[in-house]
């Protein structure tokens, strides 16, 4: 007798949460205080459906900060999948920027739902620097990285990119930055290799 097919993993609960979620996604980063009611209207679902899945504002706004991390830090193995180190490197760099933007954009809202009496905190970003460590990593072993450079180390170089105005004219800037930045993490770029210091460190110098 035939078996029967696994159902699909792709349930019609599983596609109306992630339709709230990009919905709340556009409208929390054009307004931090837009209803809830409207966003479950938007999404195309019932008031019933909206809060079985997200109870209040707080679990929505989080929710979508950690499904975008988990997002961006999925990609990076995908790219590894299809190209060569760096090059996934310098991809994955794009969409590290975009979801910078779209976190820049719901700040307010992030900020409220963390700062709610029983709220739990903002999540950490490990997966992306867990994604970072295994792309340069990747890097390093092919050859066309500089070796020693952790996932930390990268978080911090990016720094920069959540200081800029995701309401302006923000992509050649962002482009400048993050080519700024691959031209230094990249082989033979100029300086002692990673955590070697120069021959008169600070505390030589008078």
């Amino acid at each position: 007798m035939q078996q029967k097919k696994d159902p699909p993993l792709r349930s019609d609960a599983q596609r109306n949460r992630e339709r709230i979620l990009e919905v709340a996604l556009t409208e929390l980063t054009r307004c931090a205080e837009v209803p809830l009611s409207l966003i479950a209207k938007k999404a195309c679902v019932g008031q019933g459906t909206f809060y079985r899945n997200f109870p209040n504002r707080e679990s929505l706004v989080l929710e979508i900060y950690r499904h975008e991390m988990q997002q961006v830090a999925d990609s990076a193995a995908q790219l590894l999948q299809s190209q060569e180190p760096d090059r996934a490197l310098r991809e994955w760099m794009d969409h590290l920027a975009r979801f910078a933007m779209a976190k820049a954009g719901l700040a307010d809202a992030i900020r409220q739902a963390t700062s709610a009496p029983g709220s739990p905190g903002k999540p950490a970003p490990t997966p992306v620097a867990d994604a970072a460590e295994a792309l340069l990593r990747a890097g390093e072993e092919a050859g066309t990285i500089r070796p020693g450079v952790t996932g930390e180390d990268f978080i911090l170089l990016i720094a920069g990119l959540w200081m800029i105005d995701p309401g302006g004219e923000w992509r050649p800037q962002v482009t400048r930055l993050l080519d700024l930045v691959m031209a230094g993490l990249r082989t033979g770029s100029a300086g002692p290799p990673v955590g070697i210091l120069p021959e008169q460190t600070i505390s030589d110098r008078p």
